[in-house]
């Protein structure tokens, strides 16, 4: 079992002519993911790594079957990219461009609820469930199959943390790269709930970072309704304040929104919280045990 992907994922690829689209087309492909058709509005009827390109999403769709889509679009374009997906029926949404704006998002994230699409991103990694289905840029070698899942603001946190299990013997379920911009798709409390009903998922990581207030509200949904064990661990424990710290997301402003805050926020609510990436492991095979 996994959340969001595995091997009945069908995926769409928006952008799929362009340098980056095919370049992780290639690298999705080559890991086993189950990529069905590209979209790159006046070049339908190419192929690219032997997938054929449409013209709309919805075409796609009609042709091919495709429940997800993957945004490897210019992030000017990118909302227009959402929006053109839920119409098409697609039931997840992957957004990898970086950039897009704030107010694109507010509107996107309300219509793709009236719609009942779930996104990932923008401005994310995207997702993998280790050998079953790669929807993103995350890189596949490190990650190993297990029962752990794993939730992050950060990317290179990401990549950091799971390097981490995998050489501590911790092989993951389903790992979410969530973005760091301020206005997001699916967030902790939508995962958290996920890895809770899903079976085969034993523990749970989640890596937060400084700015807002989602960690706190995260740690009190724990309490209120997590039943497996989390670790956390939260980055820019020394970012001054009103410093942002490389997402758009990771400000401290009035007092409010620093690591502290956070950390107390999760161990108030039994949560142990790392104070290093490298102890991360060690805390979440005690969880385990317990």
């Amino acid at each position: 079992m996994s959340i969001l992907v595995n091997k009945n994922t069908k995926l769409v690829v928006q952008g799929i002519t362009g340098r980056d689209g095919s370049f992780h087309t290639g690298k999705m492909k080559a890991y086993g993911t189950n990529i069905v058709a590209g979209v790159s509005p006046g070049k339908g009827g190419q192929f690219v790594h032997e997938i054929p390109v449409f013209n709309t999403v919805e075409e796609a769709v009609k042709k091919t079957g495709a429940n997800t889509s993957i945004i490897m679009v210019p992030a000017p374009l990118a909302a227009d990219a959402i929006l053109e997906a839920a119409d098409a029926g697609i039931e997840l949404v992957v957004c990898i461009s970086e950039g897009v704006p704030t107010l694109d998002m507010i509107k996107a994230n309300s219509y793709l609820k009236k719609k009942g699409t779930k996104l990932i991103g923008a401005n994310c990694p995207g997702l993998i469930t280790p050998e079953e289905s790669l929807v993103g840029i995350l890189p596949a070698n490190i990650f190993k199959k297990g029962n752990v899942g794993l939730m992050s603001r950060s990317g290179t946190l990401t990549y950091l943390m799971v390097s981490l299990l995998t050489s501590n013997g911790l092989g993951q379920s389903t790992c979410v790269g969530i973005g760091g911009d301020p206005v997001a798709g699916l967030y902790y409390q939508d995962l958290l709930q996920m890895f809770e009903d899903d079976p085969e998922t034993e523990a749970i990581v989640l890596i937060g970072e400084i700015g807002g207030d989602a960690e706190e509200r995260a740690a009190q949904y724990i309490k209120e309704h997590i039943t497996k064990p989390v670790v956390a661990f939260i980055a820019g424990q020394t970012a001054p304040p009103g410093k942002r710290m490389g997402h758009a997301g990771a400000i401290i402003s009035s007092g409010s929104g620093t690591a502290e805050e956070k950390i107390t926020a999760f161990e108030a609510v039994g949560v142990p919280v790392a104070r290093r990436p490298v102890e991360l492991p060690d805390l979440l095979k005690k969880q385990m045990k317990k």
